[in-house]
């Protein structure tokens, strides 16, 4: 199905490149400085959180915790002591950001994308290609896997019997079938249309942020800057 998008708040960061609604407020995941910065429903920031994320990218509120998905090496901002240039899953405190634990990523590389389900989290991997299903306290365990043919996985949104993930190459979401991974929906961008990094749902609706990834290994469009805003099929 084709989409229209709809910018809807002025980003607060650079590159948003990750995005999770939570209750009445939107986590954005700034993989530039690798702050959380949190939106109220006028799009205006409420807080800023430091965490120890290095080129953060996707990112997700569960448990009483925030989680986000560190990248490995940052292109984006100087190094610090916390760094390690690998790929990590981290758990933080929702308030501070404080470190609470981490696990390294299913596929030991980089990670992209993270959603919370019901004490469980589904987290995309690079190689090979796919959405795993992590159980946290069971020192995220994979439960299930899921292998897909299409490139470059970002942002999840739980919806339904399905997840949708962002896949930012190719701009297209894709629904797959929590039981079965297989493709249920797809949701095409046009030409002119963002590239979808974060990916988020509230009541129904997705949202998308475009982190704007020029250069260094991707090409996304060129566009006026960075995004925020929500999907609508036509």
């Amino acid at each position: 199905m084709a989409v229209t998008t709809s910018p809807t708040y002025d980003p607060p960061c650079r590159m948003p490149n990750g995005l999770q609604w939570f209750e009445d407020e939107l986590y954005v995941m700034d993989q530039q400085t690798d702050q959380v910065y949190v939106m109220n429903t006028e799009g205006y920031v409420t807080r800023v959180i430091d965490t120890p994320t290095e080129n953060g990218s996707g990112i997700t509120v569960g448990g009483g915790f925030l989680w986000t998905a560190s990248n490995g090496r940052t292109r984006f901002r100087d190094y610090r002591p916390s760094d390690t240039h690998i790929g990590w899953i981290y758990q933080l405190d929702l308030q501070s950001g404080a470190f609470v634990n981490r696990w390294r990523t299913p596929d030991g590389g980089g990670i992209h994308g993270l959603e919370w389900d019901d004490g469980k989290l589904w987290v995309t991997a690079f190689n090979p290609k796919a959405i795993h299903i992590c159980d946290p306290s069971d020192d995220m365990k994979i439960l299930e896997t899921f292998e897909v043919p299409t490139e470059r996985l970002h942002g999840l949104a739980r919806d339904g019997d399905g997840i949708w993930c962002a896949h930012t190459t190719d701009q297209v979401i894709i629904k797959y079938g929590v039981e079965s991974g297989e493709e249920v929906d797809r949701l095409v961008f046009g030409e002119d249309s963002p590239a979808p990094h974060g990916l988020s749902i509230r009541d129904g609706e997705l949202w998308y942020s475009d982190a704007m990834m020029i250069g260094a290994g991707h090409d996304d469009p060129v566009r006026h800057g960075p995004e925020i805003g929500r999907i609508t099929v036509v």
